[in-house]
């Protein structure tokens, strides 16, 4: 079973960037769709950005513009970078994989999950 590893949270101001870094522990990182979720206390992960193994993404309609996700297989690394930070992107970010998974985001769809970095943006 894959183990996954975010890294890359912090504390900036609103406008700022970050790029947040999700390893995983196996070779075949690239069979893996992986995804970004977003969770603030009292509300539901949130799904902010996923791509599948053919490199299809999805992105919710919140980040378009100002995040972007890649992956590089060979690092078995998933990256978010974002910019023009905004307040309402505080939260725990959380990087989750699914075997052949489709680029989705529902939470539901993905049985693996990292133990997440905070990012908190300040005004």
């Amino acid at each position: 079973l894959i183990r996954l590893v975010e890294s890359g949270g912090g504390s900036v101001e609103s406008g700022g960037s970050l790029r947040l870094s999700c390893v995983g522990s196996e070779v075949e990182f690239s069979i893996y769709g992986v995804a970004w979720f977003r969770q603030v206390p009292g509300k539901e992960r949130e799904g902010l950005a996923a791509i599948d193994n053919s490199g299809d993404t999805t992105y919710a309609a919140s980040i378009q513009g100002r995040f972007t996700l890649s992956r590089i297989n060979r690092e078995s690394a998933l990256y978010l970078q974002m910019n023009d930070l905004k307040p309402d992107d505080t939260g725990m970010y959380y990087c989750a994989a699914r075997r052949y998974g489709r680029a989705r985001l529902d939470a539901d769809n993905y049985p693996t999950w990292g133990r997440g970095t905070q990012v908190t943006v300040s005004s």
